[in-house]
């Protein structure tokens, strides 16, 4: 019987702080939604809508294959970018600690 008071509550408690969490991530993007209408208040955005309409139509439109490969290319691209970042900060801990 004990176990099961212990299961539910543990579960009770990680949907609070998985509340928490997702209440946080939805403010974050409403602040960014926001600002991002201000700064964009005025602009030209008909350009952009169109840039991501074909953008869209042409993802849409890839082979999995080419899908494949171009996510594959994201991908490659940013364990490229962390691993620098890495080199650096390594870079960074060593002047430190001499």
């Amino acid at each position: 019987m004990g176990f099961f008071k212990k299961a539910f509550k543990d579960m009770k408690e990680s949907a609070k702080a998985q509340h928490e969490v997702d209440k946080a991530e939805f403010e974050a993007v409403k602040a960014e939604s926001k600002a991002s209408f201000e700064e964009n208040r005025g602009h030209n955005t008909f350009a952009r809508a169109k840039e991501q309409a074909k953008q869209s139509w042409d993802d849409a439109h890839m082979t999995p294959a080419e899908r494949a490969a171009k996510e594959q290319e994201t991908r490659d691209g940013k364990i490229a970018e962390a691993k620098e970042r890495t080199k650096q900060a390594n870079a960074r801990y060593d002047a430190a600690k001499k």
